[in-house]
């Protein structure tokens, strides 16, 4: 029987200051993985660039550092983080003097309490990225230590916190303290007459990683100074002793510019810039947009909204997509450029096009669906983006007919060759050749039906694929030989690749479709293995297997089911049975010294594997396809714009590109995604 009396007042839980946020980070920073961590940069950083916006400040300085022993002692616990970050800017400085309302600095109520900011009003910042006041205060809860610094009149106000409690009220320190506690950071922020300086150790305890990206920290300043053209930002990597500066005065132009770089454009970059008042709500919006088509297939839409990427777009993007469709429909129409019966969808629009969408909006007034605000939700964003680039774009086409006949073009070819791969793919799926009803022959599949357990190794070779299928575990490794190098798939639409024989047959054998008739659940296998030869071909045809997985299955990728496998380069023999393997040259050099000096009369055999072929089932099992020892290496994309870029310089038609891509890494051991 349940006893309704059981829950009583005292289980009522109030999670007072910053509680809540440590209790349920995801809720304010997204997660708790290297996406969270970075996020908490990003939160610091957008407050320097906020002040810029408003007008105040035009330099900010980003520092990743290790951890000194200085700060060890600040921190009661031996499990600190290796790694800080420091935001510099020359702003205004946050308020230092005592809130009317909190009774405590201003500063420490920015730094502790939720919900507490200068961006609920218009008075302090007319357009920001800052909504629900939890962004600094987020930070601090999430580290074991922070410091800040803020610069008033030239007076500096110091505070230090651990885990987001104050150790000591807000103090006046000197320039000599500023100096000591900060001596490579405070540099430039000395020289100010005001700023802020804030100095972060995350919590281990929160964080699966606390290791801070060079790559990650380097877009978050490039993107930010591509949309705040004419403002100074620096990257101080003091772990890698490099320093790099970032200023645009092209603004979005050059950023369209940049991520356009090693792809055949079709027309000068479309830019648009122009505010939209919304009478009904007394509010202004400043749009900008710039676009250019590339003769690739892919495309690149990024968004903000005050300089906040929104990579799940949002109303702002609506207005690009639905503005867009129409001009460019109207354009083919009054210029008799389609066939009867001709049209195109969403998709044929966006094929080869890169753009940028930044939109600015009051600071009072942002509606984004979560504190990460990767979507923006204001309706009037539509409106804006609509009017100001449907207007601007069909003047940009009426004025450069070559470019806008280019593009129409473009968008045609796409259309056709989509219903063209619709036709081909529909014809398969008639005859029963997709429809998985029939596994491929040449699959030697496995025991378990259950997904989750089960694994496919793609491999190359009857000998390859022989040792395989003989070493594997039948229970739950199924192994499917190719035969050859595959089509290289960079360039290759849908219906070519269904006509591809070896690609038919894998796509069959993964028994989740492809392409728009993709269904996760389907999914066969929940580890798809590429397992190739530990040589030059070996790589190239793992190249492909990547390039086609990317491109026309990109789920498997996305959902983390693609892996590598990587088999031995030797096996190294001594004694009377004693054998090891080595992965890599310099794992072979170690381990050959450190047999020669347990045993100095030890007679070493090498043999250097040039195929899986060359291996035994046993050493196939031993060394690649068992779960206890083998290494396989997950497939993962970080930033998909750069990865676009790897596939089209390493697999694209384009020779010099590639040439330099594979001369500046060359000793690289990994594949640089």
């Amino acid at each position: 029987m349940v006893n309704n009396n059981s829950y009583q007042a005292s289980e009522i839980k109030i999670l007072e200051g910053l509680d809540p946020i440590r209790k349920r980070p995801g809720m304010y920073i997204g997660s708790t993985d290297e996406k969270g961590l970075h996020h908490l940069v990003v939160e610091i950083i957008d407050n320097s660039v906020d002040e810029a916006i408003a007008g105040f400040g035009k330099t900010i300085e980003l520092f990743r550092s290790q951890v000194t022993e200085a700060e060890k002692k600040l921190v009661d616990t031996k499990d600190l983080a290796d790694q800080s970050i420091t935001v510099v800017d020359n702003g205004r400085g946050i308020p230092v003097e005592k809130h009317a309302q909190a009774g405590v600095s201003a500063l420490e109520v920015v730094m502790t309490k939720l919900h507490a900011g200068g961006k609920f009003e218009n008075s302090a910042y007319k357009v920001s990225g800052g909504l629900h006041g939890v962004g600094s205060s987020a930070v601090n809860a999430l580290s074991q230590l922070t410091q800040v610094v803020s610069k008033r009149d030239d007076r500096y106000y110091y505070q230090a916190y651990c885990k987001g409690i104050p150790n000591k009220p807000v103090a006046e320190i000197t320039e000599a303290e500023v100096k000591q506690f900060f001596p490579r950071q405070s540099t430039a922020f000395i020289s100010n007459h005001t700023g802020t300086l804030v100095h972060f150790i995350p919590d281990t305890s929160i964080f699966s990683t606390t290791e801070f990206s060079h790559e990650k920290l380097v877009q978050v300043l490039r993107d930010r100074a591509y949309l705040m053209a004419g403002i100074y930002f620096t990257f101080n990597d003091e772990i890698v002793d490099v320093e790099k500066h970032f200023y645009f005065e092209g603004g979005i132009k050059s950023m369209v510019e940049h991520l356009n770089i090693g792809k055949d454009v079709l027309h000068d970059v479309f830019y648009a810039q122009d505010e939209w008042v919304d009478k009904e709500k007394d509010k202004t919006i400043g749009v900008e947009v710039a676009l250019q088509y590339n003769d690739s297939y892919r495309e690149v839409i990024d968004s903000y909204v005050n300089v906040i990427n929104t990579p799940d777009g949002g109303t702002h993007i609506s207005g690009f997509t639905i503005a867009l469709s129409r001009v460019l429909r109207e354009y083919a129409e009054k210029n008799e450029m389609l066939k009867k019966d001709e049209n195109f969808v969403a998709s044929d629009l966006k094929e080869g096009l890169t753009a940028v969408v930044f939109v600015k909006m009051p600071a009072n007034d942002l509606q984004f669906e979560s504190q990460t605000k990767t979507r923006l939700n204001n309706s009037e964003a539509q409106s804006a983006v609509y009017q100001v680039f449907k207007e601007t774009f069909s003047s940009f086409l009426e004025e450069n007919p070559t470019a806008a006949r280019t593009i129409v073009a473009k968008i045609l070819l796409s259309s056709r060759a989509r219903q063209a791969a619709r036709a081909a793919k529909d014809a398969v799926t008639r005859k029963g050749i997709l429809d998985g009803t029939s596994l491929p022959g040449k699959l030697a599949d496995c025991q378990s039906t259950d997904p989750a357990e089960s694994e496919i190794y793609i491999v190359e070779g009857d000998s390859a694929g022989g040792s395989a299928k003989q070493g594997r575990d039948r229970r739950f490794q199924a192994i499917f030989p190719l035969r050859g190098k595959i089509l290289n798939t960079e360039r290759a639409r849908l219906d070519k690749v269904i006509d591809f024989a070896e690609l038919k047959q894998l796509i069959i054998a993964l028994g989740a479709g492809i392409g728009e008739t993709y269904e996760p659940k389907n999914l066969r296998y929940h580890r798809v293995i590429l397992m190739n030869d530990a040589d030059v071909d070996g790589e190239h045809i793992t190249t492909l297997g990547l390039t086609f997985f990317y491109r026309h299955m990109p789920e498997v990728i996305e959902q983390g089911h693609l892996y590598v496998a990587m088999p031995p380069l030797f096996k190294i023999s001594y004694g009377k049975n004693d054998e090891l393997y080595a992965y890599s040259e310099e794992e072979k050099d170690r381990m050959v010294n450190d047999i020669k000096q347990k045993n100095h009369n030890a007679s070493i055999g090498l043999q250097r594997y040039k195929g899986l072929g060359e291996m035994n089932p046993q050493q196939l099992w031993d060394t690649t396809m068992n779960p206890e020892s083998r290494i396989v290496k997950q497939i993962t994309i970080d930033d998909v714009n750069k990865a676009d870029n790897t596939f089209d310089v390493l697999m694209g038609s384009k020779v010099p590109p590639r040439k330099k891509f594979i001369q500046t890494r060359a000793k690289m051991a990994e594949l640089d995604l």
